[in-house]
């Protein structure tokens, strides 16, 4: 009798993660959508939009790093 590992789906393995690691991913998603947008923006032609857009990459990941430090950190007391 063959026994089959189930695969996990995304709402399993989304039910196993903590705090930390949701907001991690939230943020990560936010930076990957930003510049998909600029790319997308600026190979349509609307280079100045483009150009705005992608200087929220940077910004939406720095956001998290400091929040996540924080987070982190209060974690440790």
């Amino acid at each position: 009798m063959q026994t089959t590992k189930s695969r996990p789906t995304i709402a399993r393995v989304y039910a196993r993660l903590d705090s930390f690691h949701k907001t991690k991913g939230a943020f990560l998603v936010a930076g990957v959508l930003s510049l998909i947008l600029s790319v997308t923006l600026w190979f349509t032609g609307s280079r100045e939009e483009a150009l705005f857009v992608g200087l929220w990459v940077p910004a939406i990941h720095s956001l998290g790093s400091l929040v996540l430090t924080g987070e982190r950190r209060e974690a440790d007391r």
